[in-house]
């Protein structure tokens, strides 16, 4: 059952806005963006808590009212560009994308209208 999203790509930016942070982990920050290129994605920017300063750019396309497909963008540390092969930025990836799909399960009562 495949149901088109009938939700401005504004009203979804707010809602994530809104609810990503309180899935995170304290201590991280999330920025979603509106994707200028896709009305049914959205763009997170994760910045993770602790000392070795990671951030993780993500996209987030509405397949349907009920499905995200995420895409990892770019990682960085300190600020550059660092390789996500690493075990331990592997992991965060992982856990960053549970959490966005999580987030959209919790935003389904505004997307499946």
């Amino acid at each position: 059952m495949n149901s088109e999203l009938n939700v401005d790509q504004a009203t979804l930016v707010n809602a994530w806005q809104e609810r990503l942070p309180t899935i995170l982990k304290p201590g991280d920050r999330a920025e979603v963006a509106p994707d200028e290129g896709d009305p049914n994605a959205i763009r997170i920017h994760i910045g993770a808590a602790g000392r070795q300063e990671y951030s993780f750019d993500f996209q987030c396309t509405y397949v349907d009212t009920r499905e995200v497909k995420v895409d990892l963008i770019d990682v960085e540390r300190d600020g550059a560009t660092t390789d996500e092969r690493n075990e331990n930025v592997q992991g965060m990836i992982g856990d960053y994308t549970r959490h966005i799909h999580e987030c959209a399960q919790a935003l389904q009562q505004i997307t499946h209208q």
